[in-house]
């Protein structure tokens, strides 16, 4: 995806080639090693993890130290012909980056972005870094914004990596967020909150420095909206009709017992 941006957007005529390789390697390394426990497991549950890196985003600062681990192999080094300084600002940027798809931190960098985005500025070093940290983010969570047929499995492994979270707070006696307990949240109404509340606003505010991006990446999360939203009304009106059926179920056995009574009470008073 974040290749797709690059050229999509034309960032290769905004950033330096420096920049697009963090933000391309960034991209590759974001999630290495995620155990499939989000960080308000690890923090709750008191993980490795989150004792290592003191409850402060701990799954993002293992991606990053994973990464680089990775990088310091000889084999894998892609960096080691890059001087000591060129080095560091790579990885500076790289964990800057990584560090910023806590999604705890969303509202944070999404209020600090639109702040800039009223005077934005393609010279500004803080401003630049914002929008990288934006796209990254994008990319992180863009699923939605490609075809149905693509997106949806991948739906459907998030949500059951949700429900063996929650399912495993639920043993262990940790609070357990509604919308991944599989007895409180559908496709549907999981879908519809993410798109509408975090993927629109967030990609519209990127349309308003690239406004191709509408018709490639944000028409395509109004679309996804619309269908769980459709879905979800499918769902509702199954639903109420289930309930239907179930109080005429019910109410049809309750007569018949009634009447059977009756039928015995009958004979009864016959003999």
């Amino acid at each position: 995806m974040m290749y797709s941006m690059v050229w999509l957007c034309g960032l290769q005529e905004k950033f330096s080639q420096t920049d697009i390789l963090i933000l391309m390697t960034a991209a590759i390394c974001h999630d290495l090693d995620h155990p499939g426990y989000n960080n308000t497991y690890q923090i709750n549950a008191r993980t490795e993890l989150a004792v290592r890196y003191n409850d402060i985003s701990p799954l993002e600062n293992h991606h990053c130290a994973v990464a680089f681990q990775i990088l310091s192999e000889p084999e894998c080094n892609i960096f080691s012909n890059i001087p000591s300084d060129g080095f560091k600002q790579i990885r500076q940027g790289m964990i800057t980056l990584i560090l910023a798809t806590d999604m705890a931190r969303h509202a944070e960098i999404m209020d600090s972005f639109k702040e800039k985005m009223e005077n934005f500025d393609y010279s500004n070093e803080e401003h630049m870094t914002l929008l990288k940290m934006i796209l990254i983010k994008c990319c992180d969570i863009s699923n939605e914004v490609r075809p149905m047929e693509v997106a949806e499995p991948w739906v459907d492994c998030l949500l059951e990596e949700y429900f063996m979270q929650s399912d495993r707070e639920k043993s262990e006696g940790l609070p357990v967020a509604p919308f991944m307990d599989r007895d409180k949240v559908t496709k549907a109404t999981a879908q519809i909150g993410f798109i509408k509340f975090v993927l629109i606003p967030m990609f519209e505010t990127v349309t308003k420095l690239f406004p191709m991006v509408e018709e490639i990446m944000l028409q395509p999360l109004w679309e996804s909206r619309d269908r769980y939203e459709e879905l979800k009304r499918i769902d509702d009106a199954m639903k109420e009709l289930q309930k239907k059926t179930d109080s005429l179920t019910s109410g049809a056995t309750e007569k018949s017992r009634d009447r059977s009574r009756d039928v015995k009470n009958s004979e009864g008073d016959c003999a």
